[in-house]
């Protein structure tokens, strides 16, 4: 495993449409191992395989339950709706308030090519719907209301 360099706002792979995985490959499943672990060292709650420079359609969270793999996601739900402070590992120290859905229900594939459906409130609703933009090439700042602000995380103690 390895940790990999995040993308930052402006590079342009970013802003590009993710290509569906047809097939688990070692090296998908190396990517799947590195983007845990790229996640993990930079404290986050998800990453999708375009802010590691790879056009895949590949997810990985963890909002505190366990890693959560999603390849070739796509949301099939929504109810509700949510308002918060969402941040993003490709603009660190920054933070805006989106509205997102307080529901939703995803349909994906785990990384033995199983067909799942997953349903997340609160944080987790919001991970799928911040995760899967970012496969067709957006990212949070188009949806802020207002300001961008700075923000600062304190360090976890080990």
């Amino acid at each position: 495993m390895a940790i990999r360099m995040i993308r930052q706002l402006g590079d342009e792979v970013l802003t590009k449409k993710c290509k569906e995985i047809k097939e688990i490959t070692p090296r998908i499943q190396e990517l799947v191992d590195d983007m845990l672990e790229t996640m993990y060292e930079a404290n986050g709650v998800g990453l999708a395989a375009p802010q590691v420079g790879i056009l895949k359609r590949l997810v990985v969270i963890d909002v505190g339950e366990g890693p959560i793999v999603l390849i070739n996601p796509r949301i099939i739900a929504t109810k509700g709706e949510q308002t918060g402070d969402e941040g993003c590992l490709s603009l660190p120290g920054k933070a805006g308030v989106v509205t997102r859905p307080a529901y939703v229900k995803v349909e994906a594939w785990n990384d033995k090519m199983e067909r799942f459906e997953m349903e997340g409130e609160a944080l987790l609703a919001r991970a799928f719907c911040h995760e899967i933009d970012h496969l067709d090439g957006h990212m949070y700042v188009e949806k802020v209301e207002g300001e961008l602000h700075d923000v600062t995380y304190e360090e976890e103690e080990e």
